[in-house]
């Protein structure tokens, strides 16, 4: 290692927080940082520690072999008053670009949506999972397992939709051609409602 334990561990906490809810296995943080699993694993034991032992409102979790960083669990009635508070009622532009993509395009991951906007969609993802209006529906089979993502019971309840089915209908392109316009027809018949959430 070239680089002091302290260096590491930043550049350790910079891509897992990069990852987002992705998270990172120890081969993708091997390749990326070009060490072996020895180096890594004891990078990974260092940051743990110190999200453990100093007053932090991360952690550092591993769930079937892939590291992520999340709040703690301690904080979850103040994050969940940060959602409920009057001033975060109404959605982004960037959220409700994400949640029309989902609704059109379910199941899909992060890296799609990504591909579709063009942009980073992590936080519009956090906002629309924290506002209950999509949720993990599975994960992609082999490396990384990618989380999908869905609509929710409460995005079809707020909407007054029965099924998706009752979308409005995209025009004819192909479905590769996703784009600002198709999301637009989401927005002309929905965007009201969002700003009495």
């Amino acid at each position: 290692m070239a680089l002091a334990v302290a260096e590491w561990k930043s550049i350790v906490e910079a891509l897992l927080f990069a990852a987002g809810d992705e998270g990172l296995s120890i081969s993708q943080l091997m390749t990326v940082l070009e060490l072996d699993e020895q180096a890594v694993t004891d990078i990974l034991a260092e940051l743990a520690e110190v999200y453990e032992n100093e007053e932090r409102g991360i952690e550092l979790v591993q769930v079937a072999g892939i590291y992520q960083l999340t709040t703690k669990k301690i904080h979850a009635v103040y994050l969940k008053k940060l959602v409920e508070t009057p001033g975060n009622a109404s959605l982004s532009q960037a959220a409700l670009e994400t949640l029309a993509i989902i609704a059109y395009r379910q199941p899909i991951t992060r890296i799609e949506i990504e591909e579709i906007r063009g942009v980073k969609a992590e936080r519009p993802l956090q906002t629309l999972v924290a506002r209950t209006l999509v949720k993990e529906v599975g994960r992609v089979e082999g490396s990384g397992r990618a989380i999908l993502y869905g609509t929710t019971k409460e995005f079809l309840e707020h909407f007054g939709l029965k099924t998706i089915e009752e979308l409005p209908p995209l025009s004819e392109r192909e479905e590769d051609e996703f784009v600002q316009e198709e999301a637009d027809l989401f927005f002309e018949k929905f965007n009201s409602t969002f700003e009495d959430m």
